[in-house]
Protein backbone atom coordinates (compact mmCIF):
# COMPACT_ATOMS: atom_id res chain seq x y z
CA UNK A 1 0.00 0.00 0.00
CA UNK A 2 1.38 3.35 -0.82
CA UNK A 3 0.36 5.53 2.14
CA UNK A 4 1.24 8.49 0.80
CA UNK A 5 -0.44 7.89 -2.54
CA UNK A 6 -4.15 7.16 -0.71
CA UNK A 7 -3.54 10.50 1.43
CA UNK A 8 -2.91 12.62 -1.75
CA UNK A 9 -5.47 10.88 -3.95
CA UNK A 10 -8.41 10.47 -1.72
CA UNK A 11 -10.54 13.36 -1.42
CA UNK A 12 -13.04 12.31 1.48
CA UNK A 13 -12.25 11.54 4.73
CA UNK A 14 -12.66 9.61 6.95
CA UNK A 15 -11.92 6.61 4.52
CA UNK A 16 -11.78 3.05 4.34
CA UNK A 17 -9.44 1.65 2.26
CA UNK A 18 -9.39 -1.86 0.90
CA UNK A 19 -5.91 -2.77 -0.34
CA UNK A 20 -6.75 -5.31 -3.30
CA UNK A 21 -3.41 -6.37 -4.14
CA UNK A 22 -2.90 -7.13 -0.16
CA UNK A 23 -6.05 -9.23 -0.34
CA UNK A 24 -5.19 -11.53 -3.30
CA UNK A 25 -1.48 -12.36 -1.54
CA UNK A 26 -3.12 -13.42 1.41
CA UNK A 27 -5.38 -15.80 -0.60
CA UNK A 28 -2.76 -17.06 -2.56
CA UNK A 29 -1.17 -18.05 0.42
CA UNK A 30 -3.98 -19.42 2.09
CA UNK A 31 -4.74 -21.25 -1.25
CA UNK A 32 -1.19 -22.67 -1.10
CA UNK A 33 -2.01 -24.13 1.92
CA UNK A 34 -5.18 -25.66 1.22
CA UNK A 35 -3.47 -27.21 -1.86
CA UNK A 36 -0.35 -28.77 0.21
CA UNK A 37 -2.92 -29.75 3.14
CA UNK A 38 -5.92 -31.11 0.91
CA UNK A 39 -8.35 -28.81 3.22
CA UNK A 40 -11.30 -27.08 2.30
CA UNK A 41 -10.86 -23.15 2.26
CA UNK A 42 -14.02 -21.15 3.66
CA UNK A 43 -13.92 -17.33 4.71
CA UNK A 44 -16.18 -16.49 7.39
CA UNK A 45 -17.76 -13.32 6.26
CA UNK A 46 -18.73 -11.68 9.53
CA UNK A 47 -14.83 -10.22 9.97
CA UNK A 48 -15.80 -8.32 6.55
CA UNK A 49 -19.03 -8.96 4.37
CA UNK A 50 -18.49 -6.45 2.04
CA UNK A 51 -19.24 -7.67 -1.55
CA UNK A 52 -16.04 -6.41 -3.31
CA UNK A 53 -14.43 -8.82 -0.74
CA UNK A 54 -16.56 -11.60 -1.08
CA UNK A 55 -16.06 -11.20 -4.81
CA UNK A 56 -12.72 -11.20 -4.90
CA UNK A 57 -12.35 -14.05 -2.25
CA UNK A 58 -15.15 -15.88 -4.23
CA UNK A 59 -12.52 -17.70 -7.14
CA UNK A 60 -9.69 -18.78 -3.83
CA UNK A 61 -12.47 -20.46 -1.54
CA UNK A 62 -14.70 -23.49 -1.42
CA UNK A 63 -17.76 -21.39 0.51
CA UNK A 64 -18.43 -18.72 3.18
CA UNK A 65 -18.88 -19.77 6.69
CA UNK A 66 -21.85 -17.58 8.43
CA UNK A 67 -23.26 -17.45 11.62
CA UNK A 68 -27.27 -16.26 10.58
CA UNK A 69 -30.21 -15.86 8.03
CA UNK A 70 -28.77 -12.48 6.77
CA UNK A 71 -24.99 -13.41 6.37
CA UNK A 72 -26.66 -16.70 4.73
CA UNK A 73 -28.52 -14.91 2.48
CA UNK A 74 -25.79 -12.55 1.26
CA UNK A 75 -23.08 -15.82 0.61
CA UNK A 76 -26.19 -17.20 -1.33
CA UNK A 77 -26.30 -14.59 -3.37
CA UNK A 78 -22.23 -13.67 -4.18
CA UNK A 79 -21.72 -17.81 -4.49
CA UNK A 80 -25.06 -18.29 -7.06
CA UNK A 81 -24.49 -22.31 -6.17
CA UNK A 82 -20.53 -22.31 -6.71
CA UNK A 83 -19.18 -23.07 -3.58
CA UNK A 84 -20.72 -24.22 0.32
CA UNK A 85 -21.89 -22.31 3.04
CA UNK A 86 -21.47 -23.39 6.45
CA UNK A 87 -23.33 -21.93 9.48
CA UNK A 88 -23.07 -21.98 12.90
CA UNK A 89 -23.86 -19.56 15.80
CA UNK A 90 -25.76 -19.61 18.85
CA UNK A 91 -28.37 -17.71 17.90
CA UNK A 92 -30.82 -19.87 15.37
CA UNK A 93 -34.14 -18.71 15.51
CA UNK A 94 -37.26 -20.98 15.61
CA UNK A 95 -39.16 -18.17 12.48
CA UNK A 96 -35.08 -18.84 10.46
CA UNK A 97 -34.50 -22.08 10.55
CA UNK A 98 -36.18 -23.05 7.57
CA UNK A 99 -34.94 -20.15 5.75
CA UNK A 100 -31.19 -21.50 6.93
CA UNK A 101 -31.44 -25.14 5.91
CA UNK A 102 -32.67 -24.05 2.20
CA UNK A 103 -29.06 -22.08 1.88
CA UNK A 104 -26.58 -23.47 3.96
CA UNK A 105 -25.14 -26.53 2.72
CA UNK A 106 -23.11 -27.64 6.39
CA UNK A 107 -25.45 -26.43 9.73
CA UNK A 108 -23.12 -27.13 13.16
CA UNK A 109 -25.37 -26.79 16.24
CA UNK A 110 -23.99 -25.12 19.20
CA UNK A 111 -25.99 -27.49 21.40
CA UNK A 112 -27.55 -30.76 22.37
CA UNK A 113 -31.06 -28.91 22.87
CA UNK A 114 -30.51 -26.84 19.29
CA UNK A 115 -29.82 -29.96 17.88
CA UNK A 116 -32.87 -31.39 19.25
CA UNK A 117 -34.98 -28.42 18.16
CA UNK A 118 -33.88 -27.88 15.08
CA UNK A 119 -32.44 -31.12 13.06
CA UNK A 120 -35.90 -32.56 11.99
CA UNK A 121 -36.16 -29.44 9.81
CA UNK A 122 -32.46 -29.60 8.52
CA UNK A 123 -31.55 -32.94 8.62
CA UNK A 124 -32.74 -33.55 4.98
CA UNK A 125 -31.64 -30.36 3.12
CA UNK A 126 -28.02 -29.77 5.05
CA UNK A 127 -25.25 -31.93 6.46
CA UNK A 128 -25.74 -31.64 9.98
CA UNK A 129 -22.95 -31.30 12.82
CA UNK A 130 -22.05 -29.98 16.29
CA UNK A 131 -19.60 -27.54 17.79
CA UNK A 132 -17.64 -28.83 19.95
CA UNK A 133 -15.98 -27.13 23.26
CA UNK A 134 -12.82 -29.19 23.72
CA UNK A 135 -12.16 -27.31 27.21
CA UNK A 136 -9.09 -26.25 26.37
CA UNK A 137 -7.82 -22.49 26.85
CA UNK A 138 -4.79 -20.95 25.21
CA UNK A 139 -6.44 -17.72 25.33
CA UNK A 140 -5.93 -15.07 29.03
CA UNK A 141 -8.22 -12.72 27.90
CA UNK A 142 -11.67 -14.70 28.21
CA UNK A 143 -13.16 -11.82 26.25
CA UNK A 144 -11.81 -13.68 23.16
CA UNK A 145 -11.86 -17.05 24.92
CA UNK A 146 -14.62 -19.40 23.54
CA UNK A 147 -13.75 -22.24 26.09
CA UNK A 148 -13.49 -19.74 29.14
CA UNK A 149 -15.79 -21.16 32.12
CA UNK A 150 -19.68 -20.93 31.93
CA UNK A 151 -19.20 -20.50 27.57
CA UNK A 152 -21.96 -20.73 25.39
CA UNK A 153 -20.13 -21.42 22.84
CA UNK A 154 -20.26 -25.75 21.94
CA UNK A 155 -20.79 -28.95 23.35
CA UNK A 156 -18.73 -29.81 26.62
CA UNK A 157 -16.38 -32.40 24.95
CA UNK A 158 -17.48 -34.60 28.14
CA UNK A 159 -21.19 -34.45 27.79
CA UNK A 160 -20.43 -35.11 23.78
CA UNK A 161 -18.50 -38.08 23.88
CA UNK A 162 -21.23 -39.89 26.05
CA UNK A 163 -24.11 -38.16 24.28
CA UNK A 164 -26.20 -40.04 21.47
CA UNK A 165 -26.62 -37.18 19.29
CA UNK A 166 -23.21 -38.03 18.30
CA UNK A 167 -24.49 -40.86 16.51
CA UNK A 168 -26.81 -38.48 14.41
CA UNK A 169 -24.78 -35.91 12.61
CA UNK A 170 -22.21 -36.07 10.01
CA UNK A 171 -19.27 -33.66 11.16
CA UNK A 172 -17.75 -31.77 14.12
CA UNK A 173 -16.94 -27.87 14.35
CA UNK A 174 -13.94 -26.85 16.55
CA UNK A 175 -12.74 -22.98 17.35
CA UNK A 176 -10.99 -22.43 20.34
CA UNK A 177 -8.30 -19.91 19.53
CA UNK A 178 -8.10 -15.97 18.59
CA UNK A 179 -5.17 -14.16 16.30
CA UNK A 180 -2.52 -17.25 17.14
CA UNK A 181 0.63 -17.53 15.46
CA UNK A 182 1.38 -20.91 15.71
CA UNK A 183 -0.37 -24.44 15.42
CA UNK A 184 0.66 -25.67 19.05
CA UNK A 185 -3.36 -25.03 20.35
CA UNK A 186 -4.09 -26.66 17.09
CA UNK A 187 -2.36 -29.92 18.08
CA UNK A 188 -3.24 -29.99 21.32
CA UNK A 189 -7.24 -29.78 20.39
CA UNK A 190 -7.28 -32.55 17.62
CA UNK A 191 -4.98 -34.82 20.39
CA UNK A 192 -8.11 -34.15 22.61
CA UNK A 193 -10.43 -34.37 20.23
CA UNK A 194 -9.14 -38.34 18.90
CA UNK A 195 -8.55 -39.10 22.43
CA UNK A 196 -12.15 -39.01 22.72
CA UNK A 197 -13.79 -39.79 19.96
CA UNK A 198 -11.07 -41.78 17.87
CA UNK A 199 -14.18 -44.86 17.60
CA UNK A 200 -16.39 -42.24 16.30
CA UNK A 201 -14.50 -39.96 13.91
CA UNK A 202 -14.30 -42.56 11.12
CA UNK A 203 -18.43 -42.29 11.07
CA UNK A 204 -18.37 -38.55 10.34
CA UNK A 205 -17.78 -37.01 7.04
CA UNK A 206 -16.29 -33.78 7.96
CA UNK A 207 -14.38 -31.67 10.78
CA UNK A 208 -14.38 -27.99 10.33
CA UNK A 209 -11.06 -26.67 12.00
CA UNK A 210 -12.70 -22.96 12.69
CA UNK A 211 -10.61 -20.31 12.08
CA UNK A 212 -8.59 -17.94 14.97
CA UNK A 213 -5.30 -18.89 13.13
CA UNK A 214 -3.63 -16.06 11.04
CA UNK A 215 -2.22 -18.42 8.72
CA UNK A 216 -0.05 -15.66 6.66
CA UNK A 217 2.14 -14.70 9.67
CA UNK A 218 2.66 -18.70 10.23
CA UNK A 219 6.11 -19.67 8.79
CA UNK A 220 5.88 -23.33 9.31
CA UNK A 221 2.53 -24.98 8.05
CA UNK A 222 4.21 -28.55 8.31
CA UNK A 223 2.42 -29.09 11.55
CA UNK A 224 -0.84 -28.33 10.29
CA UNK A 225 -0.14 -30.31 6.75
CA UNK A 226 0.47 -33.42 8.52
CA UNK A 227 -2.75 -32.91 11.33
CA UNK A 228 -4.77 -32.56 8.17
CA UNK A 229 -3.42 -35.69 6.12
CA UNK A 230 -4.19 -37.91 9.39
CA UNK A 231 -7.64 -36.81 9.63
CA UNK A 232 -7.86 -37.37 6.16
CA UNK A 233 -6.33 -40.94 5.99
CA UNK A 234 -7.08 -42.28 9.47
CA UNK A 235 -10.89 -41.24 9.55
CA UNK A 236 -11.68 -40.09 5.90
CA UNK A 237 -12.49 -36.85 6.81
CA UNK A 238 -13.06 -33.88 4.64
CA UNK A 239 -11.18 -30.73 6.36
CA UNK A 240 -12.26 -27.58 6.51
CA UNK A 241 -11.09 -24.35 8.12
CA UNK A 242 -12.58 -20.88 8.19
CA UNK A 243 -10.24 -17.51 8.63
CA UNK A 244 -11.77 -14.49 8.80
CA UNK A 245 -9.09 -12.33 10.28
CA UNK A 246 -6.62 -14.10 8.72
CA UNK A 247 -7.99 -12.95 5.19
CA UNK A 248 -8.85 -9.45 5.75
CA UNK A 249 -7.38 -8.11 8.48
CA UNK A 250 -3.65 -6.52 6.47
CA UNK A 251 -5.50 -5.32 3.85
CA UNK A 252 -8.01 -2.27 5.46
CA UNK A 253 -7.07 1.02 6.42
CA UNK A 254 -8.66 3.96 7.84
CA UNK A 255 -7.54 7.49 5.96
CA UNK A 256 -8.34 9.76 8.90
CA UNK A 257 -7.75 14.33 8.92
CA UNK A 258 -6.64 16.44 12.06
CA UNK A 259 -9.99 18.88 12.18
CA UNK A 260 -8.85 20.65 15.73
CA UNK A 261 -5.49 20.40 17.93
CA UNK A 262 -4.74 22.12 21.63
CA UNK A 263 -3.53 20.88 24.34
CA UNK A 264 -5.14 19.75 27.53
CA UNK A 265 -3.03 18.83 31.13
CA UNK A 266 0.03 19.49 29.35
CA UNK A 267 -0.68 17.12 26.01
CA UNK A 268 -1.29 17.65 22.52
CA UNK A 269 -4.59 16.32 21.53
CA UNK A 270 -5.18 15.85 18.17
CA UNK A 271 -9.00 15.93 17.16
CA UNK A 272 -10.19 13.76 14.14
CA UNK A 273 -12.64 13.27 12.09
CA UNK A 274 -13.32 9.49 12.64
CA UNK A 275 -13.87 7.84 15.49
CA UNK A 276 -13.84 4.76 17.47
CA UNK A 277 -17.21 3.55 16.36
CA UNK A 278 -15.75 3.45 12.94
CA UNK A 279 -13.87 0.47 14.33
CA UNK A 280 -15.62 -0.71 18.10
CA UNK A 281 -13.01 -2.98 19.01
CA UNK A 282 -10.61 -0.29 20.02
CA UNK A 283 -12.98 0.81 22.63
CA UNK A 284 -14.21 -2.98 23.06
CA UNK A 285 -10.99 -4.24 24.27
CA UNK A 286 -8.81 -0.83 24.91
CA UNK A 287 -7.03 -2.00 21.45
CA UNK A 288 -4.56 0.89 20.02
CA UNK A 289 -4.46 0.21 16.59
CA UNK A 290 -1.24 0.92 14.28
CA UNK A 291 -0.51 4.09 12.99
CA UNK A 292 1.52 4.54 9.95
CA UNK A 293 3.35 8.17 10.80
CA UNK A 294 3.68 7.04 14.66
CA UNK A 295 7.93 6.95 14.81
CA UNK A 296 8.76 5.33 18.35
CA UNK A 297 11.49 8.07 18.79
CA UNK A 298 9.53 10.32 17.68
CA UNK A 299 10.22 13.52 19.31
CA UNK A 300 6.09 14.69 19.69
CA UNK A 301 3.41 13.37 21.31
CA UNK A 302 -0.26 13.71 20.86
CA UNK A 303 -3.38 11.69 21.76
CA UNK A 304 -5.43 10.93 18.80
CA UNK A 305 -9.20 11.52 19.90
CA UNK A 306 -12.19 10.44 18.11
CA UNK A 307 -14.80 13.44 16.81
CA UNK A 308 -17.79 12.24 19.19
CA UNK A 309 -18.69 13.46 22.68
CA UNK A 310 -17.77 9.73 24.20
CA UNK A 311 -15.51 10.49 26.81
CA UNK A 312 -13.59 7.15 25.72
CA UNK A 313 -13.34 8.00 21.89
CA UNK A 314 -9.46 7.78 21.78
CA UNK A 315 -7.35 5.60 19.73
CA UNK A 316 -4.28 5.92 22.20
CA UNK A 317 -0.99 7.96 22.08
CA UNK A 318 1.38 8.36 19.31
CA UNK A 319 4.72 9.69 18.45
CA UNK A 320 5.96 11.87 15.81
CA UNK A 321 8.36 13.22 14.18
CA UNK A 322 6.95 16.34 13.85
CA UNK A 323 3.71 18.03 15.26
CA UNK A 324 0.51 17.45 14.03
CA UNK A 325 -1.67 20.32 13.08
CA UNK A 326 -5.26 21.02 11.49
CA UNK A 327 -5.74 19.33 8.07
CA UNK A 328 -2.90 17.07 8.45
CA UNK A 329 -3.83 13.16 7.69
CA UNK A 330 -2.90 9.95 9.17
CA UNK A 331 -3.96 6.45 8.33
CA UNK A 332 -4.37 3.43 10.94
CA UNK A 333 -3.62 -0.08 9.74
CA UNK A 334 -4.36 -4.14 9.99
CA UNK A 335 -8.24 -3.05 10.76
CA UNK A 336 -9.70 -5.03 7.74
CA UNK A 337 -11.17 -7.47 10.29
CA UNK A 338 -14.24 -5.71 12.73
CA UNK A 339 -13.71 -2.84 11.66
CA UNK A 340 -16.72 -1.62 9.37
CA UNK A 341 -18.88 -4.58 10.31
CA UNK A 342 -19.27 -3.22 13.41
CA UNK A 343 -18.74 0.32 12.66
CA UNK A 344 -21.68 2.62 13.62
CA UNK A 345 -23.22 6.58 13.51
CA UNK A 346 -23.05 7.18 16.82
CA UNK A 347 -23.53 11.25 17.23
CA UNK A 348 -24.76 11.55 13.73
CA UNK A 349 -21.43 11.46 12.39
CA UNK A 350 -21.50 9.17 8.79
CA UNK A 351 -19.44 6.09 7.97
CA UNK A 352 -16.05 6.30 6.21
CA UNK A 353 -16.60 5.89 2.07
CA UNK A 354 -14.94 2.90 1.04
CA UNK A 355 -12.72 2.84 -1.37
CA UNK A 356 -10.17 0.05 -3.67
CA UNK A 357 -6.76 0.19 -3.90
CA UNK A 358 -5.17 -1.92 -6.52
CA UNK A 359 -2.08 -1.44 -9.29
CA UNK A 360 -4.50 0.48 -11.52
CA UNK A 361 -5.34 2.92 -9.18
CA UNK A 362 -8.38 4.08 -6.36
CA UNK A 363 -11.75 3.67 -6.69
CA UNK A 364 -14.43 4.97 -4.43
CA UNK A 365 -16.54 2.02 -4.24
CA UNK A 366 -19.69 3.07 -1.96
CA UNK A 367 -20.59 6.42 -0.20
CA UNK A 368 -23.21 6.79 2.67
CA UNK A 369 -25.54 10.05 2.74
CA UNK A 370 -27.75 11.92 4.76
CA UNK A 371 -30.62 9.83 3.22
CA UNK A 372 -28.84 6.52 4.65
CA UNK A 373 -29.22 7.97 8.09
CA UNK A 374 -32.55 9.22 7.81
CA UNK A 375 -33.84 6.36 6.46
CA UNK A 376 -32.21 4.27 9.46
CA UNK A 377 -34.10 6.47 11.81
CA UNK A 378 -37.46 6.63 10.66
CA UNK A 379 -40.24 4.45 12.09
CA UNK A 380 -41.88 1.92 9.11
Amino acid sequence: MDVQAIKAQIPTSPAFVLDETDLVNTLNILGGLREQSGCKLLYSIKALPFSTVLDIAKPYVDGFAVSSLFEAQLADGILAGRGGIHLTTPGIRADEIDGLAKLCTHISFNSLTQHQHFAPRTDKLASVGLRVNPKLSFLSDDRFNPCRQYSKLGVDIDTLWQSSSIDQIQGLHIHNVFSATDYTPLIKTLEKLTRYMADKLARLDWLNLGGGYLFAQISDHRPFIAAVDRLKSKYGLAVYIEPGKAVVGHCGYLLATVIDSFVSDGKAVAVLDTSVNHHPEVFEYQRQPALHEHHPRGRHQAVLAGCTCLAGDIFGEYSFEKPLHTGDRVVFKNIGAYSLVKANRFNGYNLPDIFRYNATGITRLKHHTYQDYRQQWLAD
